[in-house]
Formats: structure tokens, C-alpha cells, sequence
């Protein structure tokens, strides 16, 4: 594993199967690996991030980064953009730097990349924690609707007989926002649902952002730690970009072709996020997609 103890100022095939999170059923966890073709640790966890992008309810994507082009090998793949992302988790994970091959899931917790059973424990993690925020809602929405069939309202508007208010579901609880992506000739719909009431109450506040993959591609690496080697990347991001704010109430985007020179790819992820670089509370996938949002 390759560190670099940097301070941070401020800051895989497609996946079948990932589209809308149905309504009680949580998101797709979304695993994003850390790279570079000259790391020579990196191969066995880009081969774990190539299975992990075959399975079902979750979304994996490859993030090629940058510093690692100093050892003699310029990555082909990666991107300022990649690298600029792994910095800001390194500051809200309170790391003291980045490293590779580095897996961020689901936004709150990281592993070694290329060590499966500590990446198998943190996205089971992810997901036990989904079903438990879940549990809370509904229950959250038992209470209102047995409390309404009754006829108690709310105790801020209540005079008698007093109703205790219902507790918010705690904001950093794992709860889920449906996200759904639908395209036409000319452009890409994002819809993302309201939040309960429930989880309102905690005032959410999340960035929706929108990765450009490339399902496939192979790399031959000329020089550097891992020369003479050929690589096939899943799922490389090969753009970023935040394309709106999501606080709560149902929100839709409709987000234009690519420009023809932006680098071409045949996904597209969306993920909604909480406070940028914080917990995954929604995403989805659409294949074979090519669009972007407006510079």
C-alpha cells in the first residue's frame, strides 16, 4: 500500500441492475476505488473492484488519480478531478493523507483496496446500517399515521390532549432517497424524491453529483512499477461534476448531451451525498448514457 502523508487544506463492467432505489429498499452502496496504473499494489484491488462491479445492489467505479505519476508511468486514465475527491475524503474522514489503493464506501468509512475481507466488512457495514435507518423511518411513519387515525395532531399545534412531537430520524442515521435517471434523444432526467417528514426534521443538505464512466478499458503500462503489465480498468470515472443541491424536497434535473469534446463514456452514476463528501443517501446508475452537465 503506497502513502502519501500529505496535510489536506480544506477541504468496474456496468452495473447491472443499479438503477432507482425502491422506496424502503435503501440505495445501492456505492464503492469507489482510488488508483493508479504506477502503483504496484494497485492490481489485486482494481481485479476486487471488477468483481464487486458485478454484483447486484452495488455501484462500483474506478477513480485513476495523479501523484503516483512521479515514479516514471503518467496515468492514462486519471484526472485532477479523481485526485481533488480522494483529498476531501482524506479531510472528512480525518485522514492525514491519501493513500493506494485506497476503497471509500458508501462515503464513511475507507479500506485498503486490495484487502477484500476489510472491504467485504465495510459494505456490510453500509448496508446493515441502511436497513437500520429504514426500520427507524417507518417506524417514524407508524407513529404519524396511527396518531392521525386518531386524531392527535402534533403537540406544537395541539392544545389537548398533548402529543409528544415525533422524533426525527438522527442525522447521521443511513437513511435512503429514491433517485431515478430516465433519457430521451436529448437529455438525461434526474428525479429525486422528498425526503419523510421524518428525516426532514434533520434538515438535510447533500450535493447530487454525476460521474461519466467507461465500462471498460485496457491499458498497456510502458514504464514505471508496473511495466510491461496490461491492465483492464471497470468502471473508470472519467468525469465529475456537481450538478445541483438536495435539501429535503423532491427535486428534478435535466442534464444536457455532452459537449463532442468531453471524453466520451457508456454510463452515467448520480449520487446524492450529504454535505459533499459525506454520507451516500442515494444513487443510481443508467447505461449507455452520454451526458454531462453544462460546464
Amino acid at each position: 500500500m503506497r502513502k502519501v502523508l500529505l496535510a489536506v487544506l480544506g477541504l468496474g463492467t456496468l452495473v447491472a441492475g443499479c438503477t432507482a432505489a425502491q422506496a424502503g429498499e435503501g440505495h445501492p452502496v456505492v464503492v469507489e476505488l482510488y488508483t493508479s496504473q504506477g502503483c504496484s499494489s494497485c492490481p489485486p484491488a482494481d481485479a476486487l473492484l471488477a468483481k464487486l462491479a458485478k454484483r447486484k445492489g452495488l455501484i462500483a467505479m474506478s477513480l485513476p488519480i495523479t501523484y503516483w505519476d512521479m515514479l516514471g508511468w503518467k496515468d492514462t486514465l486519471a484526472s485532477e478531478a479523481n485526485t481533488r475527491r480522494q483529498k476531501a475524503y482524506a479531510s472528512a474522514l480525518g485522514r492525514g493523507g491519501v493513500y493506494t489503493p485506497q476503497m471509500i464506501i458508501d462515503g464513511t468509512a475507507d479500506a485498503v483496496g486490495s484487502r477484500a475481507e476489510q472491504v467485504e466488512d465495510a459494505i456490510a457495514a453500509a448496508e446493515d446500517a441502511q436497513e437500520e435507518a429504514a426500520d427507524q423511518a417507518e417506524e417514524a411513519k407508524d407513529i404519524a399515521e396511527e396518531r392521525a387515525e386518531e386524531g392527535i395532531v402534533p403537540v406544537s399545534t395541539s392544545t389537548y390532549p398533548p402529543a409528544p412531537p415525533i422524533p426525527p430520524v438522527p442525522p447521521h442515521a443511513a437513511w435512503s432517497v429514491d433517485v431515478g435517471l430516465t433519457q430521451n434523444s436529448g437529455t438525461m432526467h434526474v428525479a429525486i424524491a422528498a425526503a419523510p417528514r421524518a428525516v426532514k426534521r434533520s434538515k438535510p443538505d447533500a450535493t447530487i453529483w454525476m460521474f461519466s464512466l467507461r465500462s471498460a478499458v485496457t491499458v498497456h503500462i510502458g514504464a514505471g512499477e508496473n511495466e510491461n503489465r496490461t491492465m483492464t480498468y471497470r468502471n473508470v470515472v472519467g468525469d465529475i461534476k456537481a450538478v445541483g443541491r438536495w435539501k429535503g424536497d423532491a427535486i428534478s434535473l435535466d442534464l444536457p448531451r455532452a459537449d463532442p469534446k468531453t471524453p466520451r463514456g457508456d454510463g452515467t452514476v448520480v449520487v446524492v451525498q450529504q454535505s459533499g463528501y459525506g454520507r451516500v443517501i442515494g444513487a443510481a446508475y443508467l447505461g449507455h448514457a452520454d451526458y454531462y452537465a453544462q460546464r
